[in-house]
């Protein structure tokens, strides 16, 4: 007889959450073939802008960081073109030149101490968003990890190779995960790259979803604490490792190079 159907809501969390402890491997990959996996993997769901957009990852020191190398697309990205750079961009191993743009990566790392992955791109349904200098909603459950974690900045500053735009950046990110960045695109920060790389794949959908949703009504909003319930419920370390492990099967199939 089943032992469960009497449970409130917060025990069944709880049972869950515990088991997923238990049957979700720990990812074994490096943070250089996470980063690798994650540009192909954004690659193939939309994030494909030419050169525009950069990601990175505290490297195993933390004043450093990986990123793809100036002059390469996310779908050419592997595991070893990587560069590690330090703070001021200068190339520490590994050929080529960083994105000058990364510059305002710095200033997110150092406002946020806890964060070790940055996504930024330009997406076609941000990018479009960003156009109508809205911010962002979230009103559907699938959304729900950027429930109150994403902020907007309405003035564009420029091109963000300056400082300026690393401080008012940060500034405007504050303690969110999220930005929309009207006339530009989107950031993502995570505390592992699995966690980033599900956010940035989620705020394209979000923003796809919200223009839709504009086509044929009003959006209507979902209850605060709902919304807050399933942002805890899915923004937890092991449905982002067995989620991105989904991400990257599906683009090893397609792109088995990714990781030499």
């Amino acid at each position: 007889m089943p032992t469960t159907l009497s449970l409130p809501k917060d025990e069944l969390v709880t049972v869950a959450q515990s088991r997923m402890q238990h049957a979700i491997p720990d990812l074994t990959w490096t943070i250089r073939e996470k980063l690798a996996l994650t540009c192909r993997i954004l690659f193939d769901n939309g994030h494909d802008a030419g050169l525009a957009g950069q990601i990175t990852a505290r490297a195993e020191s933390g004043d450093t960081f990986y990123t793809q190398r100036f002059g390469l697309g996310f779908d050419e990205i592997t595991a070893t073109n990587l560069v590690h750079v330090d703070q001021d961009l200068n190339v520490l191993d590994g050929n080529g030149m960083a994105n000058p743009a990364n510059r305002f990566h710095t200033w997110v790392y150092r406002a946020r101490p806890e964060v070790n992955c940055i996504i930024h791109t330009h997406p076609t349904h941000v990018a479009a968003l960003s156009m109508l200098e809205i911010p962002l909603a979230v009103s559907h459950m699938d959304m729900c990890p950027l429930f109150d974690d994403c902020a907007f900045l309405k003035e564009w500053p420029g091109v963000p190779v300056g400082n300026e735009e690393g401080e008012i950046i940060s500034a405007a990110l504050g303690d969110k995960r999220a930005i929309l960045l009207a006339h530009h695109g989107q950031l993502v920060t995570g505390r592992t790259v699995e966690e980033a790389c599900i956010l940035a794949m989620l705020i394209e959908r979000a923003a796809r979803l919200q223009l839709l949703a504009m086509a044929a009504g009003d959006i209507k909003p979902i209850a605060p604490a709902l919304g807050k319930e399933a942002h805890d419920w899915i923004s937890t370390p092991k449905r982002h490792q067995a989620t991105f492990a989904y991400y990257a099967r599906r683009s090893l199939r397609h792109h088995p190079d990714s990781l030499t």
